[in-house]
C-alpha cells in the first residue's frame, strides 16, 4: 500500500521516526540500524522505505533507511514463527549485509543475539533463507570489476561474514588475499577463508 514516505523528520525516540508528509505525521517503526542513518537529519527531509502489517487489533507502519534493510526484512517475516518485532530486532543487532553473511555462513550464534530471537529461531532462519541468499548473493552481477581486479562488493560482503563470525579485519584480509571474487560465489569465497583460518 505505502512504497516509501518521503518528508520533514519531526522526531526518533526509541525504535519510532515520525515523518511529517504534507502535515501529516506518520510514525514509523524503525530498527537501530536506520535510527543510526537518520538521526542526524531532526528537520530535514529524509526518505523511509516502508511495511505496513495489519494485524486484527492493530496496524503498524515500519520504516527503512535502505531498500536492502527492507528486503533483509521482508525475508525475515516470511519465516515461520518470526513476527515483525523480532524482524526489527535482527536488523537493530545486524546490518542488512551482516544478516546475510550471518545465515550464508551458517553462523546460529551471532543472529541468536538479536532480542527475542533464541537460538531455535535463528536455526530455523537459516534453514530457510540460507540457499536463497547464497544463491542472491553468490549470482550478483560483477560486471562493473574487470579481470584480474577483485570485485569490492562480494569482497565487503565475505569480509564482514568473517568479521561476523569473530574474525579480526586482519585475519579475514589475509584469508581472502588472492581469493578471486570474479569467478567464485560469496558462499564459496567465506568457505575457502574459513578453510584457511581453520589451517
Amino acid at each position: 500500500m505505502y512504497y516509501h514516505v518521503n518528508g520533514e523528520l519531526c522526531l526518533t525516540e526509541g525504535h519510532t521516526a515520525v515523518v511529517d508528509c504534507g502535515g501529516v505525521g506518520y510514525a514509523l517503526t524503525v530498527s537501530d540500524t536506520t535510527i543510526a542513518a537518520i538521526a542526524a537529519h531532526i528537520g530535514e527531509k529524509v526518505r523511509l522505505y516502508t511495511y505496513l502489517a495489519v494485524r486484527e487489533d492493530a496496524m503498524e507502519l515500519f520504516g527503512f533507511a535502505s531498500m536492502q534493510e527492507k528486503v533483509a526484512f521482508t525475508q525475515l517475516i516470511g519465516v515461520s514463527g518470526v513476527g515483525p518485532k523480532v524482524a526489527i530486532s535482527v536488523l537493530s543487532y545486524l546490518t542488512p549485509e551482516q544478516f546475510a553473511a550471518a545465515v550464508i555462513s551458517g553462523d546460529a550464534k551471532t543472529l541468536s543475539k538479536a532480542r527475542g530471537l533464541g537460538k531455535k529461531g535463528a536455526e530455523r532462519i537459516i534453514l530457510e533463507l540460507q540457499e536463497k541468499l547464497a544463491k542472491e548473493y553468490g549470482e550478483a552481477p560483477v560486471s562493473a570489476a574487470p579481470a584480474g581486479i577483485q570485485a569490492p562488493g562480494k569482497l565487503s560482503d565475505a569480509t564482514n561474514a568473517l568479521l561476523v563470525l569473530g574474525y579480526s579485519k586482519a585475519e579475514a584480509n589475509e584469508a581472502l588475499a588472492g581469493i578471486d571474487a570474479n569467478s567464485m560465489t560469496l558462499e564459496n569465497m567465506i568457505t575457502a577463508a574459513l578453510k584457511r583460518l581453520m589451517k
